[in-house]
């Protein structure tokens, strides 16, 4: 701890004012590349970072040196966004990223009424969401589960929950291998949340939400310019629902203040925030299968207790940015963020069925998990030419350290068994079950320290051709506590993760690429839970990506893209063929695949978004966990989802989606197929007023049954049935 709190006084003391957040608002080189960039900008208004928007209140806010996006649509708010700082910590414009990405912005998220990141990923090609035992946010991103790979403003959020929407900017998914820019893990990619920040644009809007199965939730945004140089927001959130299966609620709330600073001289700015969110909901893990399927019976069945299945889970976070641009084109940015997770989770959930398809066999567990997360960044970027070649440099370090609790119980139903039967006809069940550990239940506390140095170099060699390089050398040190026999184990890893991509420009709106990256997760997993003899002499896993891909902005309305990947993962564990004894990292997986996106506007009127993903993931060499040829889960062969806005007249407005899934396999044994489907969604839009609008959100219109999520063979969540939900929005 020392040593990151000095890094992180060192980091403050070289500004002698502070400024805005680097995956927010970073300033600007001042090259050609980044006049490029300026120049070529053009979005809507709705996407545009808060925090370097200019001000329209009578108050004179400073004008930083900022990328800008400017709004051309004439319907207000639409779809498109070209830029982002977040992928090489540089604002670049994502035609000239060599790496696919998928951008979710403000205003898809408000005409879906997204609330969620399953919500999300829908939109997202090449991600599928997984159940994740009813208590948290568990994506496969190109045949790789995760529950770690979430960041905030480009600062890891990895802890096991469900994130909620209320104070998002936009949501990003960078695909492919991305430790060389996030650190470990991220073998498939990353989930990015840009958080919404004060600045001196007027924000003002309360939203009412009704609908099926007791649909309640109020969210509001307020900001302003308090002065020439201060800024502030707040955004807040309440839910108090019930859902569509037996017996199941969910109660949230959050709070997120956030200040902004800025000096006179328009080259620093300090952001704060402070963000309390509460999650409390029943811990649904679904139905089983039988005959490798769904069984058959009423999706809104609950399997197991209600009454004892719930999650709950606090996170307060704490957030502080600041950067400097000088006039030498010489870029500060430094951000720190704290992050304090307390979960608790209990559930009584469904296990296999019996042969003659009459019982089920159901168990409980508790476990209940703190994490202290606290992490800083510093980047360094500069403009610089060598003879006729342009560059943007980086050099940037992180420092973190998490430490983290683990105790776990076994169910035991009237006080005795681990298990109970109960009949498929009537499988609710409301047995008394106590909770105490069993021999091999968790209790251990883990503190891992990373410490990370990165070099990046985006170069413009001409008008057509780009290159993109950098390193990350990152150390993680991992210490384990078992409390309760009192041993204690540790490992450390040096890891290397390089990025290389080729861009060819044959106009300036489009590019080819092609990119390799490689990422690292050690050997104690995403989540670090457990730490044995046997993993502590393991090396880390390795990710390889190879993409290449096409991407192009038609008169800056609509943006295509394509992609098509090789993700190599390797160093998987194995059991050895000559001593069943001893483990060794011969396993591998291979996933491949190509994805297809398009957003913007075809008319002025009609608003578009969507994209397509086939894909095949497979065990390519013998792992512990099964044997080469099989599928991995969750890894549907083809994905489609087509979102549709059209504008009628200037205060109505129509929408149609349409989301298609292939079929997939439930769990890596490869006997249970969730099977295909194909969802439609529609939306209705009325401008009461100027500043009062009323939403209408229809969902699975068709009333279809579907199994989206799982988690193993015998924890299958059921879609939700057709459902409405009413939004009512003022703004002020």
């Amino acid at each position: 701890m020392r040593a990151l709190a000095v890094h992180i006084l060192v980091a403050f003391l070289v500004f002698p004012a502070v400024s805005t957040a680097g995956a927010q608002s970073e300033p600007a080189p001042t090259t050609s590349r980044d006049t490029v960039i300026r120049d070529s900008l053009q979005a809507d208004s709705a996407a545009v970072d808060t925090s370097a928007s200019a001000p329209t209140t009578s108050v004179a806010a400073p004008q930083l040196t900022t990328v800008r996006v400017t709004g051309k649509n004439g319907h207000g708010s639409g779809y498109l966004r070209f830029e982002t700082g977040t992928a090489t910590k540089t604002p670049t414009l994502l035609r000239d990223i060599p790496q696919a990405v998928t951008v979710i912005n403000r205003a898809l998220i408000r005409d879906q009424g997204m609330q969620s990141m399953a919500d999300v990923v829908r939109y997202v090609p090449g991600i599928t969401m997984g159940q994740g035992e009813g208590n948290r946010d568990q994506p496969t991103i190109r045949g790789n589960a995760t529950t770690a790979d979430f960041f905030v403003n480009g600062v890891r959020d990895d802890a096991q929950y469900f994130r909620d929407l209320y104070n998002v900017e936009r949501v990003e998914a960078l695909k492919g291998s991305n430790a060389m820019i996030f650190g470990r893990g991220g073998g498939g990619g990353v989930i990015n949340r840009v958080m919404k920040e004060a600045g001196w644009t007027p924000s003002g809007e309360l939203t009412l939400q009704g609908g099926s199965h007791d649909n309640r939730r109020a969210t509001f945004d307020v900001g302003r310019g308090l002065n020439s140089t201060v800024a502030a927001r707040f955004n807040g959130m309440y839910e108090n629902s019930s859902l569509f299966r037996d017996d199941t609620w969910l109660k949230r709330q959050g709070m997120n203040p956030t200040l902004s600073v800025a000096s006179p001289s328009r080259q620093t700015r300090l952001n704060v925030g402070y963000e309390t969110f509460t999650d409390r909901r029943t811990a649904d893990r679904g139905i089983p299968s039988f005959a490798n399927e769904p069984v058959r019976t009423d999706i809104s069945t609950f399997f197991g207790n209600p009454s004892l299945s719930y999650s709950t889970v606090r996170v307060n976070g704490a957030s502080a940015s600041a950067a400097h641009t000088t006039s030498g084109g010489l870029n500060l940015n430094n951000q720190t963020r704290f992050t304090s997770y307390d979960k608790v989770y209990q559930n009584v959930f469904p296990g296999a069925v019996s042969s003659n398809g009459a019982d089920v066999t159901i168990s409980a567990y508790r476990n209940a998990h703190q994490r202290e997360n606290l992490f800083n960044q510093t980047d360094l970027t500069y403009a610089a030419r060598t003879g006729s070649f342009g560059h943007t440099l980086l050099l940037g370090a992180e420092i973190g350290r998490q430490a983290t609790d683990n105790y776990r119980q076994t169910g035991y139903f009237n006080d005795t068994a681990a298990t109970f039967v109960a009949p498929v006809a009537a499988p609710t069940i409301a047995t008394p079950v106590s909770f105490r550990q069993s021999a091999t239940d968790a209790d251990n506390h883990v503190t891992n320290t990373a410490r990370s140095i990165y070099a990046q170099d985006q170069v413009t060699l001409s008008d057509h051709v780009q290159m993109i390089a950098g390193v990350r050398y990152e150390s993680f040190g991992l210490r384990y506590h078992d409390n309760r026999s009192g041993s204690s184990l540790a490992r450390n890893d040096g890891m290397v993760s390089p990025r290389f991509g080729l861009l060819l420009k044959p106009v300036a709106v489009a590019s080819l690429y092609a990119n390799y990256s490689v990422s690292f997760l050690p050997s104690a997993g995403d989540q670090f839970s457990s730490l044995t003899d046997v993993t502590k002499a393991l090396e880390p896993e390795k990710f390889e990506n190879f993409e290449a891909g096409a991407k192009w902005d038609i008169a800056d309305k609509i943006s295509l893209t394509a992609a098509v990947y090789r993700l190599d993962r390797s160093n998987t564990r194995a059991t050895d063929p000559n001593n069943p004894g001893l483990t060794v990292q011969t396993g591998s997986q291979r996933s491949k695949g190509y994805e297809l996106g398009i957003t913007g506007r075809i008319t002025p009127a009609w608003e578009i978004a969507g994209g397509f993903a086939r894909q095949n993931a497979s065990i390519t060499s013998t792992t512990a966990s099964a044997p080469s040829g099989t599928t991995v889960p969750l890894v549907p062969a083809a994905t489609l989802s087509l979102w549709n806005r059209y504008h009628f007249a200037p205060r109505f407005s129509l929408a149609l989606g349409v989301t298609h899934q292939a079929d997939m396999y439930a769990a890596i044994s490869n006997t249970v197929k969730l099977p295909a489907f194909t969802r439609v969604d529609g939306g209705f839009y009325f401008s009461l007023t100027e500043s009062v609008g009323a939403q209408l959100n229809l969902e699975n219109i068709f009333n279809e049954t579907y199994y989206p999520l799982a988690n193993g063979n015998n924890n299958i969540t059921p879609g939700s049935p057709r459902a409405i939900r009413v939004l009512l929005t003022t703004g002020f």
